[in-house]
């Protein structure tokens, strides 16, 4: 099994956080990732927008998934910035991620998160400690 199969596998797991919450990866390698939230009921605010919290756990998701496909193993994370630009509203939120810097033992990736009329809801910029760093 190649490395973005084995990270797809993992990420996915039903019994884990973020598909508990909606989210799927769909692709991760070559420094770039992709997901979705399917947005319920339980992903909304009380002012019927999707909460913060998701999309920042979709962006983290994703973004670390990139990071893992990419640099050979998992990683944590060590901050993320999210910038809100509109409020996150339909059926599916999409996060796009893509790598500014793959280090040996520190990575910094950039994500979009757009609605499903391809309007960007949000931006930001995630880094992530490898766990086993690359020789």
């Amino acid at each position: 099994m190649n490395r973005e199969a084995q990270v797809l596998e993992r990420v996915n797991n039903p019994n884990l956080f973020n598909k508990q919450n909606g989210i799927t990866v769909t692709a991760a390698g070559d420094g770039k990732a992709q997901g979705v939230l399917e947005v319920s009921p339980s992903s909304m605010n009380p002012h019927g927008m999707v909460h913060g919290g998701c999309l920042y756990t979709l962006a983290d998701t994703v973004a670390g998934s990139a990071v893992a496909a990419s640099c050979g193993g998992p990683c944590v994370t060590v901050s993320g910035t999210l910038e809100f630009l509109r409020p996150a509203t339909g059926a599916t939120i999409h996060c796009e991620a893509s790598a500014k810097k793959l280090g040996s033992t520190i990575c910094t990736m950039q994500v979009e998160l757009t609605n499903q009329n391809h309007k960007v809801v949000a931006t930001g910029t995630f880094i992530f400690m490898l766990i086993q760093p690359k020789a």
